[in-house]
C-alpha cells in the first residue's frame, strides 16, 4: 500500500482507524495494522470498550510482530481498562494475552498468575471455550518453565532433576484437562495440537510409549487436514521417541518421512534436520556408509545456510563414522574441521570433544601425540591421556625420610650444583633489595595519595557557620544550634517526608487515547464499590514481586543453529561412540613375574 492513501485514511476518525488496523491484521499485515491502530490512540475516543478492544488488537499484534515489551504493555492497559469497565469476559482474556506474553518474556510466576486468573474466570462464567484456552496456556507455560529450567542440564528425556519433572507433569495434567474439553466441544484442530503438546511432555517425562500414541493421533489428525508441517513434525517426534526404546529401524523409517515432507515443502533447513537425524540414526544402526552419506548432506546444507553449528556437528558425526570404518585419514581431516570451527564458535565442549578424538587418531596413526597441539587454548581442560611409558613409571619420593629430617648426611653435591646455590642466593638477596625498594617507594606513594584524598573529602564536607563575629562559648553555641539549626533541620525533614508522601498516592488510572479522564471519574462515581477478590491481589503482588527480576542481566542467547533439531538426541550418540572407542584402546600387557632361583629337575 502506498504512503498517500495511508496518510489520507489517518484523517479518519478513531473507529474507522482501529476497523482499518484490523482488517490489515486479518490481512496479514500486522506492521501497517499496528500504524492504524496507533493512529486511532492518537485520535482518541471516549468509548472506553472501543479503547479496551483497540489495547487487545495491539498487544496481540505487537505480539505476533515478537515485540514483546509494547504488546506487554498495551494487554496490562488492556486488563486495567477491562476490571475499571467491570467485564468479566474482557478481564480473562486480557489475562490470557498477558500470561502468554510474559510466558514468552520468561516471567514464567507472573504468566501462572494470569493464566490462572484466565482459568477461574471462565469457571466462574461456565465458558468452555475460555476454559480450554486457559488450560492450554497453563500447560504451554509449565512445559516451557520445566524446558527452560532443564537446558541448563545435558540430561536425556526421563533423567531431569524433581523441579524439572514437577513443571513437566503439571503441563501434561493441563492438556490432559484440555484435551477433554475440545473433544467434547468437537474441536478438531485444538485436539490435534493438545496431542502434539502431549506428546512432547510425555518425551521429556520419559514415557515414550505413550509419546508414541499421542503423536500417532496428532499424525492423523494433520493427515486429515493436510496440515503437511505438523505432519513432518509429528513424524520427527515419533522417530524421536522409538529412537530411546531402542527401535532404530522404525526411526529410520519415521525420518525417511520426514525427510520426503521437508523436500515436498522446499525448505533446507528442514531438509538439513532430517538428513542428520537419519545420519545418527544409521550410526546407531552400524550402518556407516549410509551415515556418512547424510551426514554430508548434511554438512553442504549447513554451509549453504552458514551454519556454523551445524557444519561442527556435521564434521563431529562424519569423523566418528569414518573412524568407525578405518578410514583414519579421512576422520582426522573431520576431526580438525571440527576442532577449528569449535573454536571459531567458542564451544569449548566442541573443542574437548575434537582434541580427545584427534589424540585418538594420532594414537592409531603412530603420530607424535604432541604434534600440531594449539597451546593457545584457554579454558580447555584437556583430559589427561594414557601414556604406557608413564604407567610404568615409579612415583618419586618428594618428602624427606626421617633420618634426613633429624639431621642425617647431607647428600653430595657437585661443584656446578654448589655454584648454582651460591649463584641462587645471591641473585635472591638482590630481589629482596629491590623488593624492599619498590615497597617503601609504594607506601610513600600511598601515604602521598591518601593525603590528597582526605583534603578533597574535607573540601566537601558541610560546616554551621557561627553568626558572630567573636568566638562564642561552648554552651551559646549549642544553644544558637538548638534555637536556629533544629528549627531548620525539621523543617526540611519534614518537606521531604511530605514529598515522599505525595509520590507514594494513588492516583487515576490514565489511558492513552483516552480524550477525557473525566469519563473514568464519572463512571468510576456512577459504579458499585466492588472490593478486588484474592486473586486478584495474589496476581497483583507476583507481578510486582517479580520487578526485581528486570533489572537482573541475562545470559546471551545460544548461536542459532537453523540445521540442527532441537531434540537430536547428541547425548545417545555420544555415549554409543564413548562406548566404542574404550573398546578400541589397546592395554599392555601383563608382566610374567620372573621366578627365583632355579627350577628342580625330576
Amino acid at each position: 500500500m502506498d504512503s498517500l492513501p495511508i496518510q489520507s485514511k489517518m484523517d479518519c476518525s478513531c473507529m474507522e482507524l482501529a476497523l482499518e488496523g484490523e482488517r490489515q491484521c486479518k490481512a496479514g499485515d500486522c506492521r501497517t495494522g499496528v500504524q492504524f491502530f496507533e493512529a486511532a490512540v492518537q485520535s482518541g475516543t471516549d468509548d472506553l470498550k472501543t479503547l479496551s478492544a483497540i489495547y487487545s488488537q495491539l498487544g496481540n499484534a505487537y505480539f505476533y510482530l515478537q515485540e514483546y515489551g509494547k504488546a506487554l504493555e498495551y494487554h496490562k492497559l488492556d486488563l486495567s481498562l477491562a476490571r475499571t469497565l467491570g467485564d468479566k469476559v474482557g478481564e480473562a482474556k486480557a489475562s490470557g494475552n498477558l500470561g502468554n506474553t510474559l510466558k514468552v518474556l520468561g516471567k514464567f510466576d507472573e504468566a501462572i498468575a494470569c493464566c490462572n486468573r484466565h482459568l477461574e474466570i471462565s469457571r466462574e462464567l461456565e465458558d468452555k471455550v475460555g476454559e480450554a484456552r486457559a488450560l492450554y496456556n497453563l500447560g504451554n507455560v509449565h512445559h516451557a518453565k520445566g524446558k527452560h529450567t532443564g537446558r541448563c542440564g545435558d540430561q536425556d528425556p526421563g533423567e531431569f532433576p524433581p523441579e524439572v519433572k514437577d513443571s513437566l507433569q503439571k503441563a501434561a495434567e493441563f492438556y490432559e484437562g484440555n484435551l477433554l474439553i475440545v473433544r467434547e466441544i468437537g474441536d478438531k484442530a485444538a485436539q490435534g495440537r493438545a496431542c502434539g503438546n502431549l506428546g512432547n511432555t510425555n518425551y521429556l517425562l520419559g514415557n515414550f510409549s505413550a509419546a508414541i500414541r499421542y503423536h500417532e493421533e496428532r499424525l492423523a489428525i494433520a493427515k486429515e487436514f493436510g496440515d503437511k508441517q505438523a505432519e513432518r513434525r509429528a513424524y520427527s517426534n515419533l522417530g524421536n521417541a522409538h529412537i530411546f526404546l531402542g527401535e532404530f529401524d522404525v526411526a529410520a523409517e519415521k525420518y525417511r518421512k520426514t525427510l520426503q515432507i521437508a523436500k515436498l515443502l522446499g525448505d533446507k533447513a528442514l531438509e538439513a534436520q532430517a538428513c542428520y537425524s537419519l545420519g545418527n540414526t544409521y550410526t546407531l544402526l552400524r550402518d556407516y556408509e549410509k551415515a556418512i552419506e547424510y551426514h554430508m548432506r548434511h554438512l553442504q546444507i549447513a554451509q549453504e545456510l552458514s551454519d556454523r553449528v551445524g557444519e561442527g556437528r556435521a564434521c563431529w558425526s562424519l569423523g566418528n563414522a569414518h573412524t568407525a570404518l578405518g578410514n583414519h585419514e579421512d576422520a582426522m581431516q573431520f576431526a580438525n574441521q571440527h576442532l577449528q570451527i569449535s573454536k571459531e564458535i567458542g564451544d569449548e565442549t566442541g573443542q574437548l570433544t575434537a582434541q580427545m578424538n584427534l589424540a585418538d587418531l594420532k594414537q592409531v596413526l603412530g603420530i607424535n601425540g604432541n604434534q600440531h597441539l594449539d597451546e593457545s587454548d584457554v579454558g580447555i581442560s584437556r583430559r589427561p591421556f594414557r601414556r604406557h611409558s608413564m604407567e610404568n613409571m615409579e612415583l618419586m619420593k618428594l618428602t624427606p625420610d626421617k633420618k634426613g629430617e633429624t639431621g642425617g648426611a647431607r647428600p653430595k653435591m657437585n661443584k656446578f650444583m654448589k655454584s648454582a646455590s651460591v649463584a641462587v642466593e645471591v641473585d635472591r638477596e638482590k630481589k629482596d633489595k629491590q623488593m624492599t625498594q619498590e615497597e617503601m617507594s609504594e607506601d610513600s606513594f600511598f601515604d602521598l595519595l591518601s593525603k590528597f584524598q582526605s583534603r578533597r573529602i574535607d573540601d566537601q564536607r558541610c560546616s554551621f557557620k557561627p553568626t558572630a563575629q567573636s568566638e562564642p562559648k561552648l554552651e551559646s553555641t549549642e544553644n544558637s544550634l538548638k534555637e536556629t539549626g533544629s528549627e531548620e533541620f525539621l523543617d526540611m525533614v519534614a518537606g521531604i517526608q511530605s514529598s515522599r508522601m505525595n509520590d507514594q498516592r494513588a492516583e487515576l488510572p490514565r489511558y492513552p487515547g483516552l480524550n477525557s479522564q473525566e469519563v473514568i471519574t464519572q463512571y468510576l462515581h456512577n459504579q458499585p464499590t466492588e472490593e478486588p477478590d484474592d486473586a486478584f491481589f495474589e496476581m497483583l503482588m507476583r507481578c510486582q514481586g517479580s520487578r526485581i527480576e528486570d533489572q537482573r542481566s541475562a545470559m546471551p542467547p545460544p548461536r542459532p543453529a537453523p540445521t540442527v533439531p532441537d531434540e537430536d538426541f547428541f547425548s545417545l550418540i555420544q555415549k554409543v561412540q564413548s562406548s566404542r572407542l574404550e573398546e578400541q584402546r589397546t592395554t599392555l600387557p601383563k608382566l610374567i613375574p620372573e621366578t627365583t632361583g632355579k627350577k628342580k629337575k625330576k
